[in-house]
């Protein structure tokens, strides 16, 4: 989930803890508690600072390790431990707990989004992404929204937040029999589809859907059980290349390549330099497709420049690539 989901998301957690006498009863617990369940609510995205070093670090490793098995069991005990120095005479145990249940939480939703984490890690590298509910889901944000407020204007806080995850758990039934729904639509339109990629969009009922037969990728976007195909391009191999072999050994297009389970390829000359491009086709946006790797190989097979990331126009990929075509 995004950022902001996961704040509110921590915000109810603490009207939770006031079902716990300790935490209720003792301020000073209360405090650290409250103070733990924000931190564990936010921590397994620390390693968004890999953006800092480059995009291609960033695909690979973003829910990686920092929400794996280990680490839904390390930060609580970290943060436990930082917070008993700092404010003393608080419960440990309690502290712990709430913090760990923030954790969990944090991974276990990130899970139902189309990103997906490693959360079976070190016991699988395999990314867990059952794609129902997108990143940010105005509807969850909305009902914490009202939840928080509820409990700010006097509701009790803890019917006030078991109601809302109630209400939460249903919704998200709800989604899984919609999806279930547009699998089953693009399976009617497709029919010798084998491979399937259904997303969740901001829009209750729009999906976007990138499905491949043997001959074809298919992209296009699903309006309740009506699939709409936008898209439709030649499944082809790619071909034996030096230049081709020189770009699989970037960073950059690897990230893309470990990231993107769909996509196609292209490969142009741009001056005196082949060009090799990757294109995620999950993700169209207005006619474009803004997920991309490009390299840059030059006769001598050396990688001049690599870029992977977003990008929503020509003109930005170049600047990210730093890079002027010869005229």
């Amino acid at each position: 989930m995004d950022t902001g989901t996961h704040i509110v998301m921590g915000a109810a957690i603490c009207g939770l803890t006031l079902a716990d006498p300790v935490v209720a009863s003792d301020s000073v617990t209360m405090t650290a508690v409250f103070i733990g369940v924000v931190s564990g609510s936010l921590i397994p995205d620390v390693d968004t600072v890999l953006k800092l070093r480059n995009n291609a670090v960033y695909i690979r490793n973003h829910r990686g390790i920092t929400h794996s098995i280990p680490a839904v069991l390390l930060w609580p005990l970290v943060i436990s431990i930082i917070l008993s120095f700092l404010i003393p005479g608080t419960e440990f145990y309690h502290l712990w707990a709430w913090t760990f249940l923030a954790v969990f939480v944090h991974v276990f939703v990130d899970i139902f989004n189309a990103y997906g984490t490693q959360a079976l890690r070190p016991f699988s590298d395999q990314w867990v992404a059952i794609g129902v509910i997108n990143t940010f889901d105005p509807i969850i944000f909305a009902l914490h929204i009202a939840a928080l407020a509820a409990w700010m204007f006097g509701a009790e806080p803890v019917l006030t937040f078991v109601i809302l995850y109630v209400v939460i758990f249903f919704y998200y039934l709800l989604r899984f029999a919609l999806k279930s729904a547009v699998k089953r639509a693009v399976q009617v339109t497709i029919p010798d589809a084998d491979d399937i990629f259904i997303a969740p969009t901001m829009h209750f009922f729009q999906w976007r859907v990138a499905a491949s037969n043997k001959e074809c990728h298919f992209v296009g976007r699903a309006y309740g059980r009506s699939v709409n195909i936008y898209d439709r391009f030649e499944r082809e191999a790619m071909p034996k290349s030096p230049y081709i072999d020189a770009a699989m050994e970037d960073r950059n297009i690897q990230a893309f390549v470990s990231f993107s389970p769909i996509y196609r390829w292209s490969v142009s000359h741009v001056g005196d330099l082949c060009e090799v491009r990757l294109i995620d086709l999950r993700y169209r946006s207005k006619g474009y497709y803004p997920f991309v790797a490009v390299a840059h190989i030059n006769n001598e097979m050396e990688v001049i420049n690599s870029y992977t990331g977003w990008i929503f126009s020509e003109d930005k990929l170049l600047k990210k690539l730093n890079f002027v075509p010869n005229s």
